[in-house]
């Protein structure tokens, strides 16, 4: 892993400051819907910014990209784009929209273009949600032991049950895309390691950040940070926005 650190390429996308925006658009990622950013989109709210979360369909990146460019066409100025987990994917791809400001990635993937990440996250210790990930008809859901033990790992329980409930099938194929872009080259990012992450090795997370030489924060949290952490993640946002932090 060092030597995947040392050779990372360099990107020279931070500014010196942030330009100041009010509008937000939120990529939830796998096994989850946009209610996941619910907490954060609170907190922004009462901020005073503009929020959306796109309804990813997690069918296939196609799919998802589509949709969040859909959202993007109706924010009315700049926008930060924030991404969990696999919406990581989505920030990369369109993160290069003109629209887009800034970006904010939580516990997220972060290819670049035509990167197999798959192969890339091989050089990186697996997860204890692998081994519950099942397939039925062509989609994956995360079994419930797997999901309240390690995806939701830190989420109080009942919460957990809850985010259980909702969990949106995701198309097998949809790991295997790849991205044609790669905005954290071009545009300045922010990045949340989550130090106990049961599903993306935190080891990858903090490899992905320092790649991108994003501004970087690492939580106390597992997987779902947005969920345990909102105050420190909307906090990110908020500072990717040129806006000040809340307590």
């Amino acid at each position: 892993m060092l030597s995947l650190a040392l050779t990372a390429a360099p990107s020279s996308a931070q500014p010196a400051a942030p330009t100041p925006v009010k509008n937000v658009v939120l990529v939830h990622g796998a096994w989850a819907d946009g209610s996941s950013w619910s907490k954060v989109i609170a907190r922004l709210q009462a901020a005073g910014l503009h929020v959306t979360a796109v309804q990813n369909p997690l069918t296939s990146l196609a799919d998802s990209v589509a949709e969040t460019r859909r959202v993007l066409a109706l924010q009315d100025g700049p926008a930060v784009l924030a991404g969990h987990s696999w919406g990581g994917t989505v920030v990369s791809e369109v993160g290069t929209d003109p629209k887009v400001s800034a970006l904010v990635y939580v516990a997220a993937r972060a290819p670049d273009a035509g990167e197999d990440f798959v192969a890339l996250s091989g050089k990186f210790p697996t997860m204890p949600v692998r081994a519950g990930v099942e397939t039925h008809d062509g989609f994956t859901t995360v079994s419930r032991d797997a999901f309240l033990n390690y995806f939701a790992n830190g989420v109080a329980r009942k919460e957990a049950e809850v985010l259980y409930a909702v969990q949106e099938p995701t198309a097998a194929s949809l790991f295997g895309g790849r991205t044609t872009q790669a905005a954290w080259r071009s545009k300045p990012s922010w990045y949340a390691v989550s130090k106990d992450d049961q599903t993306i090795s935190p080891d990858l997370e903090r490899f992905l950040a320092a790649r991108m030489k994003a501004k970087t924060i690492e939580l106390n949290a597992g997987h779902l940070s947005l969920v345990s952490h909102p105050r420190e993640i909307a906090n990110l946002i908020l500072a990717a926005a040129g806006h000040a932090v809340q307590n």
